[in-house]
């Protein structure tokens, strides 16, 4: 029988994360856009004013998943929320529960520091991961699209004038 546990990262679990972030890449058919770095993954878990949070997953001793979170803020609530960036599990170790018991873990840090809801996202095309996420107790927002603005489009709408 196996042991699965979580635990907040370290920064010894760069190199894993990083990996791990490769991995989501490939299978979410996106590693053109990664430009992630263990040098830029350090600063923002573990930096002077970090920005994210992560725990990892690991069977029997060996780092198996992560998941990477931060904060943020509803006003409807004015209540902080926890958002999840991303969550893997690597392929070899799928079928086990382990994504479950990770999103549990979540959950319960986004009680213990008492935040109105837990959220994230996922690809409309990754249906097993909605009906996991369903199946979990999620409600998949239906009129809700994520609205992203990066590169020389950012830079351009910061130099716009009002």
């Amino acid at each position: 029988m196996t042991t699965f546990t979580t635990r907040p990262a370290t920064t010894q679990d760069i190199p894993h994360i990083m990996s791990m972030i490769r991995e989501l890449a490939v299978f979410e058919k996106l590693e053109h856009m990664v430009v992630a770095t263990e040098e830029l993954l350090h600063e923002g878990l573990f930096g002077q004013r970090p920005s994210c949070e992560a725990i990892m997953g690991e069977e029997d001793g060996e780092v198996v998943c992560f998941a990477l979170f931060f904060h943020n803020f509803s006003t409807f609530l004015t209540k902080k929320g926890l958002y999840l960036e991303d969550l893997y599990v690597r392929q070899s170790h799928r079928g086990k529960g382990f994504g479950t018991k990770m999103l549990t873990r979540l959950a319960q840090i986004a009680v213990e520091r008492q935040c109105g809801r837990f959220e994230w996202s996922v690809l409309d095309w990754n249906e097993p991961a909605i009906q996991f996420y369903k199946a979990m107790g999620a409600d998949i927002l239906p009129d809700w699209r994520i609205c992203r603005v990066t590169g020389d489009s950012l830079a351009a709408l910061a130099e716009r004038r009002a």
